[in-house]
């Protein structure tokens, strides 16, 4: 499709048939009272601001255009909703590492600031608080709001659980922005609140094996490492499956953790953790170098204590032991040397 074509469908859209379709029943003071949301204005100039056109992004924009034109063609009124008053999802589709925000977000933020908010989010009202709202999607978009200090535009729909986590994973697919990670998360937890698998599989959109394919990951790795590494989008199964096979021992736990830890890991960004992590557990484990041990005298007190590092051998004599036994020591050592050699050749 071309620019001006997508231009004239803009024009269209906008230049009357919001204007065109059925009005709805304005906020009346009772309204108010109860503290309704008030619907937000579907002038033809107010929704060209609201939706933040511009011929730059022509295409995108026809894109949310028309997300936005078939809520109002639903019949779905458009709400603004303070953020304070919204909740998310029951079930955790992204992973947001505490106090990090990744560039697509903070993208998203500059871009609300300037544009405005280009689609509506999908609500319904929460179940147990009156006056409030859970998220179907649109998390990021929410936080966006939030962080400006701006309320959102929303659909509000009373959707069951089902319904919910349908409309969310739909979402997650169209616009292809979860991990491989998070849809297995996703998966995990919706099979944690007892949806059935051919629910979940509707929600991720893929099959019984590929489903079976994404709980076997996220149960391979352990939790806590998924946590601090993050979404990992440029991570797919083969490598997360490798990454759950080293983690199986509890040695490489500990270098795991001892990784994990340090600084550079955590200014990296997501896929860079997750490099740091798999490459350094990749790594052939070092043999593990025998324990020191004492050598006692007949009464069992030690006397020397032998240490090995690597090739090289030491033995440290405690300070009560006599001087002159340890030049007699360094002589019978020496002795004792030479005749292992020998018995080395002749044998």
């Amino acid at each position: 499709m071309m620019v001006g074509s997508r231009k004239n469908e803009l024009k269209a859209l906008f230049g009357g048939g919001l204007a065109s379709a059925p009005a709805k029943p304005s906020v009346t003071p009772s309204d108010a009272a109860e503290g309704k949301e008030t619907p937000v204005p579907r002038s033809a100039s107010g929704a060209i601001k609201a939706m933040g056109l511009s011929l730059g992004s022509i295409a995108k924009d026809a894109e949310e255009a028309r997300a936005l034109r078939q809520a109002l063609n639903d019949g779905e009124r458009i709400l603004s909703v303070p953020t304070d008053r919204i909740e998310a999802s029951f079930v955790e589709d992204r992973l947001q590492i505490a106090d990090h925000d990744d560039e697509d977000f903070l993208a998203l933020v500059d871009s609300m600031r300037d544009s405005g908010q280009q689609v509506p989010v999908l609500l319904r009202p929460h179940p147990t608080a009156e006056g409030h709202y859970q998220t179907a999607y649109g998390h990021r978009r929410i936080r966006a709001a939030s962080r400006l200090g701006i309320p959102i535009k929303a659909v509000v729909r009373p959707l069951s659980d089902d319904e919910l986590v349908l409309a969310q994973g739909k979402e997650n697919a169209e616009r292809r922005n979860l991990s491989f990670i998070e849809r297995a998360i996703f998966a995990r937890n919706l099979a944690g609140r007892g949806f059935e698998r051919k629910v979940i599989g509707e929600a991720l959109s893929v099959q019984k094996s590929e489903l079976s394919r994404l709980m076997q990951v996220v149960d391979a790795v352990p939790e806590r490492y998924i946590r601090v590494i993050g979404a990992a989008p440029k991570a797919g199964r083969d490598r997360w499956m490798k990454l759950g096979e080293l983690l199986q021992r509890e040695d490489r736990r500990g270098e795991a953790d001892a990784v994990t830890a340090k600084p550079d890991f955590l200014r990296a960004d997501s896929d860079g953790r997750f490099l740091m992590l798999f490459d350094r557990l990749s790594q052939a484990p070092k043999a593990a170098l025998p324990k020191a041990f004492d050598v006692k005298d007949a009464r069992g007190r030690p006397f020397a204590r032998m240490r090995r590092d690597g090739r090289t051998a030491r033995i440290d004599f405690s300070a009560e032991v006599d001087p002159a036994f340890l030049d007699e020591a360094a002589e019978v050592l020496a002795d004792h040397y030479n005749r292992f050699l020998a018995s080395r050749k002749t044998g």
